[in-house]
């Protein structure tokens, strides 16, 4: 009951942002040279940190990688199921569903892909994606420490994916969900894990951007724009070398 309540004030939300916002599809920069500045202070910590911590994993045996990596992903599924149900996408729900039920079960908790080999793929989806599917444009564009580029569509979508999200619903609200909870400490793990594992995937890339680029923060605005409008039409390039933005 709880779920169906936050589910119809997410449609309430919806529908009043439907209303006040244009749909502009374009971002606009806004806040540059704040956004440069933490852009800086993220690539610093990219370097001290989450560089190190990727070239680790990425010489992990290719098994437990593997299934790390099928981990975090599983658990990302969670969040598209509401934001599925709210965008009507009746047939990509079926998939979430499916694939995390079938990976939860058969996949020992998602460390193993069973549904991927039976044809279940669904795409990743979460609130800014619905929000853009509703017809409403990105707005300002900026960049927030650590988690790194955004909009203003997507920004406040990050907060109410919190609300949104069943696994952040047992973990950092405590709240038990089918007879399982856990704590804030299983959700920052598993969001530090999947960072870590985007990073290690696309390591030759960011050498690659950081080695050729004449501007490194353009370059990555670029990118996270189109993969964002990519996602939101779920129009997907299979020629695309970067790995999943939303991972």
């Amino acid at each position: 009951m709880q779920l169906v309540k936050k589910l119809k004030k997410g449609l309430i939300i919806l529908s009043v942002l439907t209303l006040i916002t244009p749909a502009v599809y374009s971002a606009e920069e806004c806040f540059e040279g704040t956004s440069r500045a933490i852009f800086k202070f993220n690539m610093a910590l990219d370097d001290i940190v989450l560089e190190p911590l990727a070239k680790g994993y990425n010489k992990l045996p290719s098994p437990i990688k593997q299934g790390t990596s099928n981990f975090t992903s599983n658990i990302g599924l969670l969040l598209s199921i509401p934001n599925n149900l709210l965008q009507g996408n009746f047939q990509e729900l079926g998939q979430s569903i499916g694939s995390f039920a079938i990976n939860s079960t058969v996949g020992i908790l998602g460390f193993f892909n069973p549904a991927e080999k039976i044809g279940l793929k669904p795409h990743k989806e979460d609130v800014g994606q619905t929000l853009g599917s509703y017809g409403i444009g990105p707005g300002c564009y900026f960049v927030l420490p650590v988690l790194g580029p955004t909009t203003a569509r997507d920004g406040f979508g990050l907060l109410v994916d919190t609300y949104l999200d069943p696994f952040a619903h047992i973990t950092l609200r405590e709240k038990e969900l089918f007879s399982t909870s856990g704590n804030s400490l299983d959700y920052y793990s598993v969001k530090a894990t999947t960072a870590i594992d985007f990073r290690a995937d696309n390591e030759k890339n960011f050498e690659s951007l950081e080695k050729n680029s004449i501007d490194l923060y353009s370059s990555l605005k670029s990118i996270y724009l189109q993969d964002r409008e990519n996602k939101i039409k779920n129009s997907f390039d299979d020629s695309d070398e970067w790995g999943n933005l939303d991972k």
